[in-house]
Parts: structure tokens; sequence; C-alpha cells
């Protein structure tokens, strides 16, 4: 059984909005450089050199594992889900590249995800992005119109099976404040630990990483021999948003969206 989330002070959130802008800055970066032929080892490098310059930690190099992750950012291909770690790999004009950033800045925690385009994409591929960026929004502009949890993860659901993907449950999204993971779970559907009494109230103060997974084909996935990569079981492609959101008493405040950028709607 999860413990209940702490929640955040007024000045909490003020101090993971700047970590949070660090992660949005990180992500500018990051579509800047995006180009066939670049390398994900290089990427990574220079969201590195940006965290390290700011005085910021990622929070995913030496995460443990079987082998910690040797990177500062997971970024996954095509049918890649999540857990990416870069390399000499290079981008291919048409292919989908899940970028997720996350940084320590002064004790507090941000992070994002976002799936760029490399160049011009399929058509399906493109509606692939528009669903899994839809449904990050759509759960962000409902945490701030619902009691529980469970009642945005159903909305969640049906709006990817409605489109004709499948979300992925084999992970979740989670609180996060001091830490990159805490309490509680947020899955992006109805699980059996949510009917279980794993459910939670959407009150102000709660901080949370909503991040929808979505597959064009299964949601089943598959791990590859580095420990840490996530594949499509049948090999078709995946994308991944991913926000910081608090709940405040006037609404959803995404913290790690662009600096004028309060609410849901088109943050990267």
């Amino acid at each position: 059984m999860q413990r209940p989330p702490e929640l955040k002070s007024a000045r909490d959130l003020e101090l993971m909005r700047k970590a949070g802008l660090l992660v949005w800055e990180a992500h500018q970066l990051v579509a800047s450089m995006l180009r066939p032929g670049l390398t994900t080892e290089a990427i990574d490098a220079a969201v590195d050199k940006f965290f390290r310059d700011r005085r910021a930690v990622s929070l995913f190099k030496g995460v443990p594992g079987k082998v910690p992750f040797p990177a500062s950012t997971c970024i996954s291909i095509n049918e890649e889900v999540v857990h990416g770690i870069p390399g000499p790999r290079k981008l291919a004009e048409g292919d989908i590249v899940s970028v997720d950033i996350g940084c320590k800045l002064n004790g507090w925690c941000g992070d994002a995800a976002a799936t760029y385009p490399v160049g011009r994409i399929a058509p399906e591929l493109q509606r692939l992005l528009d669903v899994t960026q839809g449904v990050l929004h759509l759960a962000i502009d409902l945490v701030g119109k619902r009691t529980w949890w469970s009642e945005v993860a159903a909305e969640m659901d049906k709006y990817v099976r409605q489109a004709g993907f499948s979300t992925v449950e084999a992970f979740v999204g989670h609180g996060i404040g001091r830490e990159m993971h805490e309490d509680p779970q947020v899955p992006n559907f109805v699980s059996e630990q949510l009917r279980r009494g794993g459910d939670f109230r959407l009150v102000s103060g709660l901080v949370i990483a909503i991040e929808p997974m979505v597959n064009m084909g299964t949601k089943r996935v598959r791990s590859q021999p580095d420990h840490w990569t996530q594949v499509t079981a049948d090999g078709r492609p995946s994308a991944h948003f991913e926000h910081t959101v608090a709940i405040t008493q006037h609404g959803p405040y995404v913290l790690t969206a662009g600096p004028h950028h309060q609410g849901p709607g088109q943050p990267f």
C-alpha cells in the first residue's frame, strides 16, 4: 500500500518550477539539434553539459539496476518505448525519437519527456505523436476537474483506445518532489492497484509526473539485453510524452512547460 503523497507548499512549487524550467530549456536544446545523422550520444552530451553548466544534476545517470544507467538522458527510437541508452546510433530521416530528461536543482526535481520527428515522418507516425501528446494534455486538463486519479486514468485510456492505439501498462507515472520517484504511482489506465485501494485524491499541493506511453500496436513490451531499453513486443512504433504537474487551488500548473505557460496546451 503506497503512503499518502507528500503535499508541496507554494514555496516548494517555486523551487520545483526552477528545476522544471531547466528541463524545458534542455528540451528546446534537443529540438534545435535534431537532424538526420546526429548520434544519440551527441544529444546526451549536450544535455549533460547544459545541466553541469547550471549546477543541476541529472536524475537518470547512475540510477541503480543490473547495470547503473550510464547517461543523463533516456533516448528511445521508433519501436523503443522507454529507457533507451544513448550511443553511436545515428538518427535517420523519418524516425521518431523519444527524449526523457530530468534534473535536480537545489534539491528539487523536474522530469519531462517528448517524442520528436526527425525530418519528415509518415502520417501514421505523426498521428501517434498527436494522440500521445493529446492524451497528456487531456490528463493535465482533467486533474483540475476531477476528484480521483482513477477518473482521469479511465478517460486517458478511453482516448487512446478510441484512436486505435494502446496504452503501455508496464510503466506508469509517479509522484515527484525532492526525489524523482515518490508516491503515488500514476498509471495512465485504471490499474488493479487503483481498483484495490491505490487510488488518490487530486488535491492542492500534489505534484505528479504524468507520462503516457502509447503504442501503435500491442501494449506489451520486452526488455533488451542492455537491461534498460524497452521495445514494443510487436516491433511497431511507440511515443512518450511527460510533464511534471502541480495541482493548485487555481488549477493545474505545468512545472516543466515554457516560461509563459502554466496550463494545458502546447508546452514543447
